[in-house]
Parts: structure tokens; C-alpha cells; sequence
């Protein structure tokens, strides 16, 4: 399973309750329920949510846990404060204008305690994207600004939020984004090269040497995003 934030380091037990705001197809969802969470991922885009609604009912009635997919807005969370032992907000702060704003609600419904895990392209790569075509920045919901880990570390602890470490992924698909920044986005996928280097990361998923030399050396070389983890403080 292709995961953005290391499940392990933002240290999920079993019995937690995660959020995954800008949950996408949930993939970080299913990772959780695997370590025995429970889980809500929330999200805009309710086509990305629905093809895999099923697939969340039965993992969740399989792990006996709670939880499910829900549509709304990372800015008016419908959720009490305190709520989350766990949250979860990937590749979701590039997109908006008032990231300030969307971690403050994050941390709002962070327990005392709680952890969070925020992450972004990297600064390094979206500069590399944005020599190679305009697409990258200018194409509907595209991205807004290009973050360095220290502004949204700012961000974090104008929210209460502490940062304590970070780490990096993604090596592998900092190539299969140049390709199609090349390409141009719009037609990237009639690509061949696009289409193939594709097939070769979907492989790459299955081949344990091929994830640990993506961990081991691509994230350290030419990672395309960084996850920040943070805790709210219990006082």
C-alpha cells in the first residue's frame, strides 16, 4: 500500500480514532484500520470517496472497528473539539489559500496528546515541476503556493501544534511527475513514456528491493513530498 505518512511514526494503536482529512480514496484510511483503528476520512471530492465505500464498510465490519467516509470541509470540520487521538492531512496545504486557517481546525479537534501528521511536495521538486511547464500550477485545482517545511512549521505552532521530527517519500515518483510535467498535463496520459514509467512504479509497489532503495536513497536524494509530525500538548 502506497502511503505518504509512516503509520508507525505517527505511532497508531489499536483503539485510536484517526482523521485522514483529504482522505482521496482513503488510502491512509486502510492503513490504519490494518494496525486496528478506527477511522473517518473526509473529503471534498466525493467521486474520489465513493468507488471505495464498499471496500472501507467490509474492512471496517472485518476489524470490528468504527467509522466510515464523509464528505466536508478541512475549514469547518463538523466535529467537537478534542476529538481525534490521530490526524492525518496529506498533500492537502499546497491547495489552499489559508493553510493557517485548515491547521488551526485540524489542531482544534486534535485531542491533548494527540498527534498529527501534515504533509507537502517538496519545495525542491515543485520547483523542478514548474521550469519544466506551467500545467503543474496553472490546471483546475492545482496547486497555490510552493511550501518550505519551515513556513508550515510556523504554521503548526501559530495552531498549539509542536513539531518533532519529519521524514520524506516518494523518491520514485519525482520521475513519473517530471515525465508528465514534460508531457504537459492534459495530455500526460497519452504518453507512452508516461504510461510506461507508470506501469513500473505500480510494480514497484509489489518489489520489497524497490521500496527499500525508494526509503533508503530516492527520499533522500529527490523525495517529491515531506511529512511533518506534531503533537498538541496536554496542557
Amino acid at each position: 500500500m502506497l502511503l505518504t505518512v509512516d503509520l508507525e511514526q505517527l505511532d497508531i494503536r489499536p483503539g485510536d480514532l484517526l482523521l485522514d482529512a483529504g482522505c482521496g480514496e482513503g488510502r491512509h484510511c486502510f492503513g490504519a484500520l490494518e494496525r486496528g483503528a478506527n477511522v473517518v476520512g473526509l473529503d471534498l471530492d466525493l467521486p474520489s470517496m465513493s468507488p471505495h465505500t464498499g471496500r472501507m464498510n467490509d474492512a471496517i465490519a472485518k476489524k470490528d472497528a468504527r467509522g466510515g467516509f464523509l464528505q466536508g470541509n478541512t475549514f469547518q470540520l463538523p466535529f467537537a473539539d478534542g476529538t481525534f487521538d490521530r490526524v492525518i492531512c496529506a498533500e492537502v496545504m499546497e491547495h489552499v489559500h489559508d493553510y493557517r486557517g485548515a491547521v488551526r481546525e485540524l489542531a482544534r479537534v486534535t485531542k491533548p496528546g494527540g498527534r498529527i501528521a501534515v504533509t507537502i511536495p517538496t519545495a525542491t521538486s515543485e520547483h523542478l515541476y514548474l521550469r519544466l511547464g506551467d500545467d503543474y500550477f496553472e490546471s483546475p485545482g492545482g496547486h497555490i503556493r510552493i511550501f518550505r517545511p519551515r513556513q508550515l512549521a510556523e504554521g503548526l505552532a501559530a495552531a498549539g501544534l509542536r513539531t518533532e521530527s519529519c521524514s520524506f517519500a516518494h523518491g520514485l515518483h519525482t520521475f513519473y511527475w517530471v515525465l508528465r510535467s514534460i508531457a504537459g498535463l492534459p495530455k500526460a496520459d497519452l504518453s507512452r513514456l508516461v504510461r510506461f514509467y507508470h506501469l513500473q512504479l505500480i510494480r514497484a509497489v509489489g518489489s520489497r528491493f524497490m521500496d527499500r532503495f525508494e526509503k533508503k536513497v530516492l527520499n533522500y536524494i529527490c523525495p517529491k513530498s515531506v511529512v511533518l509530525y506534531a503533537s498538541k500538548p496536554t496542557a
